[in-house]
């Protein structure tokens, strides 16, 4: 049965301005939910919602909202079969990588139970009599959270768990292709007993998203901002919060490196690629974006690379599959155009390309009316091409060699992208030059692109993103601001660095 979604507001349906068909991207004439998208105004007022809200929720004790947090993680894990079913059928993910998106939000919320406990301050030494110093960390406000939906449950955890544990309230956005696995998602959050108000979602397009953003921006009633998605629409995010001197949490595109040394294992390196290029269907900000393999082993490096792929499982993401369809029709179609970027200095490995259909099969498979396209390798890029510089949402791997190590990390850099990356070698010595000269924020040695863990930092560099880090401790600063406080008992005005004690050595002392 199709769901019929609408936004949630203070607890209540809002209105909705026009309807939106979220579809099975395996089967494109299977709607599965119908959802009311709202407009910007809408998106505003539940802003001021929030900011009403968030008042009540601030006075709830960090450790009681920690047990909160916890209620979710059951629910989620109560839950968990039910959810990823839906994960798959909504967006195309394999169902084994639908159920492991679905476990990091539990383990987000293991992690983030017991930090209600650990919003620490400190206790300072101040430099006069009578007066203690304090620093208290204390939560910024409304968060506005705009997710994209590729992992349509899993990032929108990172945001909303440690935003709500440090006493915020939250304005969801999530991506409408994925409308009903996020609603899904907001009702087990309010099922752990949020009041009203606190947690919102909000469906609708870019446009009105961005122009509610901006006039809750505006009226002060957004304090925080995070984003998740393309590093275009990022950074006009940027740009809208900046004009109001706030710093948002922007999680971007990657073009993600693979760095294959002469001594590296090949067959570890090959199952690494083929999960980081190819696992969901490349439509990852982690997906591997350029294997970099050694002059002396990248023609075997190919040869196994393209053997793993014209046998890795495609078809049905309710299957035992590596590739399922893509996300939505929009992605398809961008899709095609990175195709047009394949130049006659290029040599496609791995067989045909383009949509899989009846004329167009993968072996005995013709595509079911999904949106699957064939997976491709593209061998011989080079430092200049638009399949070496430019993040291809989707199934596409590009393949380059090198001759030093000095040069793999130029090359690894070049792109001037900076969120994941990856170094297959059995040298110690190797890694660790390759971790200090790449500008990415994760490195992965012997492992693929992919594959955050809950309590690890995860956020990238240039156009990966501004330096703000999620998951872990690290996130708590996106969502608290620090406060300081001095108490002065003395009974006297104390006047810092003026009322200072003296003591006067004698510096002309000598043995």
């Amino acid at each position: 049965m199709t769901r019929q979604i609408v936004s949630v507001i203070g607890g209540k349906d809002a209105a909705s301005a026009r309807p939106y068909d979220s579809i099975n991207p395996a089967s494109t004439g299977e709607v599965v939910a119908r959802v009311g998208l709202a407009d910007a105004e809408t998106f505003a007022t539940a802003c001021r919602t929030a900011r009403d809200a968030q008042r009540e929720w601030a006075a709830v004790p960090a450790p009681v909202r920690g047990r909160v947090i916890a209620s979710i993680g059951r629910l989620v894990e109560e839950n968990a079969e039910t959810l990823a079913a839906l994960v798959t059928r909504e967006i195309g993910k394999p169902y084994a990588e639908a159920l492991g998106e679905v476990r990091e939000i539990v383990d987000t919320c293991d992690f983030f139970l017991g930090e209600g406990r650990r919003l620490y301050g400190q206790t300072v030494p101040s430099e006069m009599p009578d007066k203690s110093l304090f620093t208290f960390r204390v939560p910024v406000g409304v968060a506005a959270v705009i997710t994209a939906g590729n992992f349509p449950v899993a990032v929108p955890s990172w945001y909303l768990v440690p935003a709500l544990l440090c006493g915020n309230a939250v304005v969801w956005k999530p991506a409408e292709y994925a409308a009903a696995s996020a609603h899904a998602l907001y009702r087990l959050f309010a099922a752990a007993g949020l009041p009203d108000g606190v947690l919102n979602i909000v469906f609708a397009d870019g446009r009105d998203t961005f122009d509610g953003l901006s006039a809750a921006l505006e009226e002060g009633t957004v304090h925080k901002v995070g984003f998740t998605g393309s590093s275009a629409v990022g950074r006009s995010i940027g740009e809208l919060c900046g004009r109001h001197l706030q710093s948002p949490c922007l999680e971007l595109g990657g073009k993600n490196p693979m760095v294959v040394t002469e001594d590296a294992d090949l067959d570890l390196a090959v199952e690494g690629a083929l999960f980081a290029g190819f696992g969901t269907a490349g439509q990852r900000c982690t997906s591997l974006g350029t294997v970099i393999a050694h002059e002396s082993v990248h023609d075997e490096f190919v040869r196994r690379y393209a053997r793993a792929v014209a046998d890795a499982a495609l078809g049905d993401p309710a299957g035992d599959v590596v590739l399922g369809p893509l996300l939505d029709h929009k992605f398809a179609e961008r899709y095609e155009e990175y195709l047009t970027w394949i130049e006659p200095h290029h040599t496609v490995v791995s067989g045909p390309t383009g949509r899989i259909t009846p004329g167009n099969p993968r072996g005995g498979f013709t595509g079911d009316e999904g949106l699957y396209y064939h997976p491709v390798i593209v061998d011989g890029v080079r430092r200049g091409d638009r399949l070496f510089l430019e993040e291809t949402f989707g199934p596409i791997v590009g393949v380059t060699s090198y001759g030093s190590l000095d040069e793999a990390i130029e090359l690894a850099n070049l792109p001037g992208y900076g969120l994941s990356s990856s170094i297959y070698t059995t040298d110690p010595k190797a890694a660790f030059r390759f971790r200090a000269g790449i500008g990415a924020g994760m490195v992965s040695v012997n492992n693929s692109t992919s594959g955050a863990e809950a309590h690890l930092p995860f956020g990238g560099n240039g156009k990966s993103g501004n330096g703000s880090r999620q998951s872990g401790m690290w996130v708590l600063d996106q969502f608290t601001r620090w406060q300081a406080m001095n108490w002065d008992y003395s009974g006297r005005l104390q006047k810092a660095q003026m009322d200072v004690a003296d003591i006067t050595p004698d510096l002309g002392f000598r043995l």
